[in-house]
């Protein structure tokens, strides 16, 4: 693996182990490994997920909906472990054959319908409930701009940056410097885009918001692969302001939380299948301050 001289082979073939932190669970095919089915809970809306940023965009969509009153959204959010290979079960293929989290199953349609793919649940949620989605066909298109942004650039941020400067099993100094220039380049992106709008997208709070958040939000306010001094994030500061403004919001402080397993009690909210699985929590966190 560290060998300067290796030369690709004509033809790849997989070799176990590769290493990393993820190695267990990297493969080169798709399917089911087991069988199991998805758990049913008593809402509509059944997530299953994990508090990874893609995972927190669709928790936070679904708390921000139903802040507004829409009971509609009430749902259940199954904890998916994915470094047990909980993706590969054969209920979760059916739910998304990608094998990826975050996968929603609406079963207020008949049949359920399954949505995969964090911005399209993003989308999704938006169409059917009206929020976070302007209607005006130019606000609407800028919206669906950022999110897609979103969706193509976080895989440099998270499988490129994020691999190869905090998880892989040995630091090489060329991808390091290569995902590192592009994940600069990409927040300077969104700070030079703040420093003329509120929003990701204008003038109002949108699911691009919500999609960006978690990612470069959360890379911002030092939550990322402990690289924010290595990225000087402090140069950032119109997106530093975003994302203190986006973080404050009472429905993303819930959000944040659900199908959580890491860091402090109060933070953690493994399942929800009901709001006061988190007011629990909110209740632990007022408590600690």
């Amino acid at each position: 693996m560290s060998d300067p001289t290796y030369t690709p082979p004509k033809v790849w073939t997989w070799e176990q182990p590769n290493g990393g932190e993820f190695a267990s669970i990297n493969r080169p095919i798709a399917g089911a490994t087991h069988e199991k089915d998805l758990p049913v809970g008593k809402h509509p809306l059944q997530l299953y997920s994990l508090a990874t940023p893609n995972g927190v965009k669709v928790n936070i969509m679904l708390e921000e909906l139903l802040a507004l009153g829409h009971t509609g959204a009430e749902y259940d959010a199954w904890l998916i472990k994915i470094q047990e290979g909980d993706q590969f079960s054969s209920g979760f293929v059916v739910a998304n054959p990608n094998s990826k989290i975050p996968a929603l199953v609406d079963h207020s349609t008949n049949p359920p319908t399954r949505v995969f793919e964090s911005g399209s649940i993003l989308l999704y949620l938006a169409e059917k409930f009206g929020e976070f989605l302007p209607t005006d066909p130019a606000k609407r298109t800028e919206t669906l701009n950022w999110l897609f942004w979103q969706m193509g650039s976080a895989p440099y941020l998270g499988g490129g940056f994020g691999h190869f400067y905090a998880y892989a099993p040995e630091k090489f100094q060329y991808p390091i410097d290569r995902f590192a220039m592009e994940a600069k380049r990409q927040l300077d992106v969104l700070d030079k885009a703040l420093a003329e709008r509120p929003y990701i997208a204008g003038d109002d709070y949108t699911i691009a918001d919500m999609a960006i958040f978690p990612w470069y939000g959360g890379m911002v306010l030092g939550r990322a692969y402990n690289a924010a001094e290595f990225l000087s994030v402090h140069e950032y500061k119109h997106l530093t302001a975003w994302a203190e403004k986006i973080d404050a919001r009472p429905a993303v402080i819930r959000g944040r939380k659900v199908n959580k397993t890491f860091g402090e009690e109060h933070e953690q909210v493994p399942e929800r299948h009901d709001a006061s699985d988190i007011d629990a929590k909110m209740g632990l966190e007022a408590a600690a301050e």
